[in-house]
């Protein structure tokens, strides 16, 4: 199969024939029908966070079941699926805690470097990436890592459901759990952050404030839900907030992966508010926050992946879809071969896009 390969950091990556295992125990096949360019992948493209090399990134896709393992009962050749880096075992004490997406066990949640699913002729081991790699026509995948979807649904609008939207929507229906009637500050409008505005509009927010330095990005904002917008620009977002406000948000969502920008979803905070850091801030960098903000029963905490269960969830999600209560056509800006990959991650450093997803041609 040809696979978009990183040898390193900061390099473009290369279309190169990668070899698959054949499916084992709990193993499942999938064709690849989309897989979209997430910031998640960059932060690992520009080596913000350690992962081996050479590896097959990509973890937000959609596709079909050509083969199933020894011992796969939920999913069977023919299905379309969503793919979801959140894999579960359903044993260890996270799992039966309920809280699937913190799944601990290794074995089924490989850590980096663990699985041997991928191979290649020209210089050894070819790693796998967040235990999906779907920037390559087929992955091999645990069954815990799969949802089942209705074949009526697109699988473009599908894939989008796989992180961006899931972890947008999650953030603030299962982690912040946002009631009705609350006031809501959401900073960066990429693909995640215009999904929590989405879900702000979903969980009834009163007020929901987008903030993003690209006027184009609010618009969309505006179309997805939000009931004002900030452009940033060399005012203080913080002070704008506050005085917009009266005194601050009862929730805000930071979705840039930035010290700065997490730092100000805290400051932003009325008393007793809660900010909750989305985004990926880069590997070892620290967060600095005054204590005495603490007094006041403000609150920081993080989200991976929208807390989600994602086997209830996505299916959920899709039919808001169909309702039209979720907006997904909004955030394709465009499809693309995968031999355009590189160009399209200069795309989204620009900030120009939304979401661009790779189209494999089968569906």
């Amino acid at each position: 199969m040809k696979a978009a390969v990183l040898h390193a950091p900061n390099q473009p990556m290369t279309i190169e024939e990668v070899s698959l295992a054949k499916p084992k125990r709990k193993e499942v096949l999938v064709r690849t029908a989309f897989a979209g360019l997430c910031h998640s992948d960059l932060h690992f493209i520009e080596g913000l966070y350690p992962h081996p090399l050479p590896a097959v990134l990509g973890h937000e896709s959609s596709g079909i079941v050509e083969a199933v393992g020894e011992d796969v009962t939920y999913l069977k050749p023919g299905d379309h699926v969503i793919s979801c880096l959140s894999v579960f075992c359903g044993a260890c004490p996270q799992c039966t805690a309920g809280r699937t997406v913190l799944c601990e066990d290794t074995e089924v949640k490989m850590q980096p470097g663990q699985s041997r699913r991928l191979s290649w002729e020209k210089e050894g081991q070819m790693h796998q990436f967040l235990n999906l790699s779907s920037f390559a026509e087929t992955m091999l995948v645990h069954e815990h890592a799969l949802v089942k979807i209705d074949p009526e649904i697109p699988l473009d609008r599908a894939a989008l459901v796989g992180c961006g939207v899931m972890t947008g929507v999650g953030a603030v229906m299962n982690t912040a759990r946002v009631p009705v009637g609350a006031v809501v500050a959401i900073i960066g409008c990429g693909g995640v952050g215009l999904a929590a505005v989405n879900g702000a509009a979903l969980a009834g927010a009163s007020r929901i404030i987008a903030l993003d330095r690209l006027p184009e990005k609010l618009e969309l904002a505006r179309q997805l839900g939000a009931t004002d917008t900030i452009l940033v620009g060399n005012e203080d977002p913080v002070q704008q907030i506050r005085d917009m406000t009266g005194g601050g948000v009862e929730y805000s969502f930071e979705c840039l992966g930035l010290k700065a920008t997490a730092e100000q979803a805290f400051a932003m905070l009325r008393p007793g508010g809660t900010a909750t850091i989305v985004g990926m801030v880069p590997f070892g960098v620290k967060i600095e926050l005054h204590g005495f903000d603490f007094l006041r029963e403000r609150k920081i905490q993080g989200s991976s992946m929208g807390s989600n269960h994602f086997r209830t969830d996505m299916p959920r999600l899709l039919a808001l879809w169909r309702q039209g209560r979720l907006k997904l056509d909004h955030l394709i800006s465009r499809r693309i071969r995968l031999d355009e990959i590189n160009e399209g991650f200069e795309r989204l450093k620009g900030g120009q896009v939304v979401r661009q997803l790779i189209d494999f041609g089968i569906a």
